[in-house]
C-alpha cells in the first residue's frame, strides 16, 4: 500500500501474549511538532498503548521497535464517530428542544445530555468497533 493510504506511528512493544502485541506510540497533536511549543500551553503530546493482533510466524518481544501502521481511512472513521456524529446529534437536539419548547436552558442541558447515550452505546459496542478498527506492524 501507498503511504497516502496509511497512518504511521513508530512504537515500542510493551507487552505481547499469544494473539495480541501491545504497542506503546507517542500520539501527538499538530501543536507539539511546532517549533514554537514551548512558548504556548497548547502541545500536547501522550503515550498511548494499542492491541495489534499478533499475525503468523513474527515474534515479538517487549522493548522491540516498531511500525504501527492504520488506513487513512479508518482514521477518518474513528473522527466521525468520535467528534462529527456526536456534535451533529447534539446540534439536532439543541434546535429540536428548542423549537418545540423555546426554553433555551433546557435545550443546552439536552443537548448535553444526548451525548450520555451516544458514548454509552459507543462503549456496548466497543468490541465490535475493535474489530472494524485494525493496526499492523510493518
Amino acid at each position: 500500500m501507498s503511504a497516502r493510504e496509511d497512518i504511521t506511528h513508530p512504537g515500542i512493544v510493551e507487552n505481547v501474549t499469544e494473539s495480541t502485541v501491545f504497542v506503546k506510540i507517542l500520539a501527538m497533536s499538530a501543536c507539539s511538532s511546532c517549533h514554537a511549543k514551548g512558548m504556548c500551553n497548547l502541545a500536547e503530546m501522550e503515550e498511548k498503548v494499542v492491541e495489534v493482533r499478533k499475525e503468523s510466524g513474527r515474534e515479538f518481544r517487549g522493548g522491540d521497535k516498531v511500525t504501527v501502521t492504520m488506513r487513512r481511512s479508518q482514521g477518518s472513521k474513528a473522527v466521525m464517530l468520535g467528534y462529527v456524529v456526536p456534535f451533529l446529534v447534539m446540534m439536532g437536539m439543541l434546535v429540536l428542544v428548542l423549537v418545540l419548547t423555546g426554553n433555551e436552558g433546557l435545550a443546552g442541558l439536552s443537548a448535553i445530555l444526548v451525548l450520555v447515550p451516544y458514548y454509552w452505546l459507543l462503549y456496548v459496542y466497543r468490541n465490535k468497533l475493535k474489530r472494524s478498527f485494525s493496526f499492523r506492524i510493518e
